[in-house]
């Protein structure tokens, strides 16, 4: 604010010590504060005194505003106009993952969704984050808003110019979705802005107040009346985790994170301050945005660091980044880290048996990880079961494409080289499920990837697996955003009427003192479901509570081997709410100590905070 000059009126407040602006820092008026004007793509301007009116009739006539906020710039429509709606999807090349809407007040979100107390509670706070409620009615909002999805992300204006946008509306209700080009962070300066959008938006609104650093939004939900953090910024950065090691003396650690939902974490003494949302590190602006919210941390800090911490993955920036600082750096296994950040968050020390289920993640083995049980703490962690390898062929495309994992399970459970003909129980894969809807001769050419192994790294990602079944339920064969397989499955279960619900098969071997999960019996237990004809809800049901049976025999196996008692939960798979609900109930039903996130998220985001301190305790004084 230093850049306007306060007139006399203000000036006045400000200097007297009785008034309630004592030197507060953002006072200001019409006459001496920020401005607000109106560009079209020729950056014509207008910025009379009706401007918010405009803006509202135009809103209503179905354009897509971009507005800039207090961390970057939001594209906006009116939610409730079906065309609008699917006109800025079109623009922005966002086909299925959801919108976020802002609502005038708490009624007017309590008209569409459910909403608890603690859920008002974390909707109203001070850091006004987006809050994901269960919609009372999908019918009652357009289906382009949230395609499919029984949640809605929620929050309120918490700026002026929002509210001033949201009352000016007659359906009090926006979609607000990041200001940006797919895959680039979100424009925060006013020239990108109107260079970058004016192929979406057909209005810009502008003040002259500068954004110093890019921030999105926060996401969060209610999971067990607690908290779950899902991304951590707006709102909640730069405040940090402070950490009580007995006053024992923590060494100065740059923690890089993951690739994908990036943050990075500085240490100072013993607080951890984890980064605003920085996003997937795949071009040049976002690295740029990572490198600039470093050196941002380190000035408003005023400290710098000894040592850096990264993932293990070579092929990860954030990985070459720390490379080239020339300090000492400290190596940290993927799912290692999502232990260590889910036992920082919930203050915990000593060993535990550590549950981190996601997508991807660098193995020590150098192969794909992500559906792992370890023991240990944060000097080191022990991998004690894992689910068995199996092919992903074509590597990153079987990420895109889900019948490819799909296929390759189905080659791993049934006999005759993927059951290109019949299975010993007459099941005819090709003519029965999924398959019919693919090309024969792309099946064809990845049954040969695979048993000629051409591109075909294995993985025993927990993530994978979630794509494979939504695939042979005929949910999802390709995806427009990452985990969107997985969601839709989970979704599905949401819909199942099953008063009891009976969990498929799963077989568990004890190899080399690991314990190997096998999903042969699983995916064969899953087709012939579906070739019975059961409903895929209480299919995906099932599957989900074999999940959890899985997690409860793994569990209980290593504690009878290692007698610890703790579970610790993480990683992107356990922002899947019925699987962490049933997890955590047959966990503490059979007398387990069980800990999940609540200030930091379990997918990528917070790993940043697990290598820190994982670097910490094997440097500390």
């Amino acid at each position: 604010m230093k850049k306007f000059n306060m007139c006399p009126s203000c000036k006045r407040e400000y200097d007297d010590y009785g008034d309630r602006r004592y030197h507060a820092q953002p006072v200001s008026c019409r006459d001496c504060g920020p401005t607000i004007k109106l560009c079209d793509s020729t950056e014509e301007c207008m910025d009379d005194r009706n401007i918010f009116t405009y803006c509202g009739q135009i809103i209503s006539e179905g354009k897509i505003l971009a507005i800039k906020g207090i961390g970057g710039y939001h594209l906006a429509c009116d939610a409730m106009n079906t065309e609008a709606v699917r006109r800025l999807r079109q623009r922005k090349i966002r086909d299925d993952k959801p919108f976020a809407v802002m609502v005038k007040d708490y009624e007017t979100a309590n008209k569409y969704c459910h909403i608890s107390p603690f859920e008002r509670k974390l909707l109203e706070s001070k850091e006004a984050p987006i809050v994901l409620l269960k919609l009372r009615d999908r019918g009652m909002l357009p289906c382009m808003v949230a395609p499919g999805n029984p949640y809605l992300g929620v929050m309120l204006p918490y700026t002026p110019i929002h509210l001033g946008l949201i009352n000016a509306i007659d359906s009090h209700m926006l979609v607000m979705t990041s200001g940006n080009k797919s895959s680039e962070p979100i424009y925060y300066r006013d020239q990108d802005a109107i260079s970058n959008l004016q192929d979406i938006a057909d209005l810009i609104l502008i003040h002259d107040r500068e954004i110093y650093i890019r921030t999105d939004d926060s996401v969060t939900r209610e999971v067990l009346g607690k908290e779950y953090m899902i991304r951590r910024s707006r709102g909640y950065v730069p405040l940090p985790l402070t950490i009580n090691l007995e006053g024992k003396v923590l060494p100065r650690v740059l923690a890089c994170g993951g690739e994908l939902k990036n943050t990075f974490c500085i240490t100072k003494g013993d607080d951890f301050y984890i980064s605003h949302h920085i996003g997937d590190l795949e071009n040049m602006e976002t690295n740029k945005s990572f490198e600039e919210g470093i050196e941002h941390f380190k000035n408003i800090l005023n400290t710098d660091f000894d040592i850096v911490a990264c993932d293990m993955h070579p092929e990860y920036l954030s990985t070459k980044y720390a490379l080239t600082l020339n300090k000492k750096v400290y190596f940290v296994q993927h799912h290692h880290a999502h232990i260590a950040s889910c036992m920082v968050d919930n203050n915990l020390s000593g060993e535990v048996i550590g549950v981190a289920f996601d997508g991807t993640g660098y193995g020590e083995d150098g192969n794909i990880w992500g559906g792992e049980f370890f023991t240990g703490g944060y000097r080191g962690f022990k991998r004690a079961a894992h689910l068995e390898y199996i092919k992903m062929p074509g590597g990153d495309m079987a990420v895109k494409e889900p019948w490819r994992m799909a296929l390759s399970y189905i080659g791993n459970s049934i006999k005759d080289n993927y059951g290109k003909n019949q299975d010993d129980d007459g099941i005819n894969i090709e003519g029965d499920t999924f398959l019919r809807d693919i090309d024969y001769k792309a099946i064809r050419t990845i049954e040969l990837m695979m048993e000629r192994n051409i591109n075909c790294p294995v993985t025993s990602s927990m993530g994978r697996l979630f794509d494979a079944v939504s695939a042979i339920l005929g949910l999802r064969n390709t995806i427009s955003y990452e985990g969107q397989a997985a969601i839709e499955l989970e979704y599905l279960a949401l819909d199942s009427t099953l008063e009891v619900v009976e969990p498929y098969s799963i077989s568990i071997e004890h190899k080399n003192n690991v314990y190997i999960i096998s999903t042969k019996e699983l995916i064969s237990d899953i087709i012939r479901s579906v070739v019975n004809g059961e409903k895929k809800a209480d299919i995906s049901l099932r599957f989900h509570e074999s999940i959890a049976e899985m997690v409860l025999c793994c569990c209980s196996r290593i504690r009878e081997a290692s007698g610890l008692n703790r579970v610790v939960l993480s990683g992107g798979v356990f922002q899947n709410i019925t699987l962490l609900k049933s997890c955590i109930k047959l966990l503490k039903n059979n007398d387990f100590e069980v800990f999940y996130h609540e200030k930091v998220p379990s997918n990528d985001g917070g790993i940043s905070l697990g290598q820190a301190m994982m670097a910490c305790m094997d440097n500390i004084d």
